[in-house]
């Protein structure tokens, strides 16, 4: 991964296990992520992939029983200092103050994300009190400020309502309020428009666009949509089983990519223009359980383009084969590989 002066978060050979009865579950396994100052990093994949899991444990709010390993190192900017999230208690108070304040998060469904017994002001206040000021009246003004730079109309009014008051596009834009208000240094969006029409979630993505140019907020943004990530993104982490199976940048992810799997990804997707009758070209099974996995390319089992005794011998690295792009694929010509 690139890291230089303008990193702002690295994530180093991150692993979350869980010990079930059935065997060990890696729902992360060895991920290596960077984000650099006013970056969208976009991760894609399948439902399983690993890519929430992997974003969740940068804020701590994995669960208890989950087996961390790894380096989350944060450059604050608010200390100056670098900050390795992954040790610190998950309920200890220097990843509270992190956690909401220099990183905030935009979760899937806000309905769930909103308690549904308090107004949306005291809950966007709450966020502001603890981060910002200790003055109600200047929290207050900047809750409604923050609703105004949403599109949120009225918030005078909406900042009295209560989370079912509103609707889809409403709570979503109170949703990304609230993670604004305290004026993070990123912003993690977990598929913040997935429950949204098209109409919605094309406002809701220019709206995170426009904010990110104008507060330089670096952002992490989590779908299974490609469209999005063209849109969204400037570089991609492609995940798969626990896994980064591409990194690259958007461009060179929609004419460049190597990785069967991300090829497929493309494939799967309708494109203006295309043939009237063609059928789009499906991944066929579905993403295994990550447990007691055996060694081998985690996407074996469903590549068209496995070779038995090739792709399943030992665990495959992640590669670096020219500037900026590295794949996890035996099968990528050696010439093009320019080392870790």
């Amino acid at each position: 991964m690139i890291s230089d002066e303008q990193t702002i978060l690295e994530v180093k050979d991150l692993k979350i296990h869980f010990k079930l009865h059935e065997g060990l579950l890696k729902a992360v396994d060895g991920v290596d992520l960077s984000l650099r100052k006013k970056e969208t990093l976009g991760i894609v994949g399948e439902s399983g992939s690993g890519k929430s899991v992997t974003t969740q444990s940068i804020l701590r709010i994995i669960p208890q029983t989950a087996h961390l390993e790894g380096e989350i190192i944060l450059r604050s900017e608010e200390t100056g200092k670098n900050i390795n999230l992954a040790t610190l208690p998950m309920n200890g108070k220097e990843i509270r103050k992190i956690r909401g304040g220099e990183i905030s998060m935009i979760f899937q469904e806000p309905m769930k994300a909103f308690s549904p017994v308090h107004t949306i002001g005291n809950q966007m206040m709450e966020t502001v009190l603890l981060h910002r000021t200790k003055d109600k009246n200047e929290a207050k003004e900047i809750v409604l400020q923050s609703l105004r730079e949403v599109g949120m109309s009225n918030p005078e009014q909406r900042f009295d309502e209560y989370p079912h008051q509103l609707s889809g596009g409403m709570r979503q834009r109170a949703m990304i309020a609230m993670a604004l208000a305290s004026n993070p240094a990123i912003l993690i969006a977990d598929e913040p428009t997935t429950a949204l029409d098209v109409t919605l979630q094309a406002q809701v993505l220019e709206l995170m666009n426009n904010l990110k140019e104008k507060t330089g907020t670096s952002i992490i943004f989590i779908t299974h949509d490609l469209g999005v990530i063209a849109e969204m993104s400037d570089n991609v982490a492609v995940m798969y089983l626990g896994q980064v199976m591409e990194y690259t940048d958007v461009d060179t992810l929609f004419h460049g990519a190597k990785h069967p799997y991300t090829l497929a990804l493309l494939k799967s997707m309708p494109s203006v223009g295309a043939a009237e009758n063609k059928r789009l070209e499906a991944i066929e099974g579905n993403v295994p359980t990550p447990i007691n996995l055996p060694k081998g390319c985690r996407f074996f089992s469903r590549c068209k383009l496995a070779q038995d005794g090739v792709c399943n011998v030992q665990d495959i690295p992640l590669v670096k084969i020219e500037d900026g792009h590295y794949v996890r694929c035996v099968l990528v010509d050696e010439k093009n590989r320019g080392g870790r």
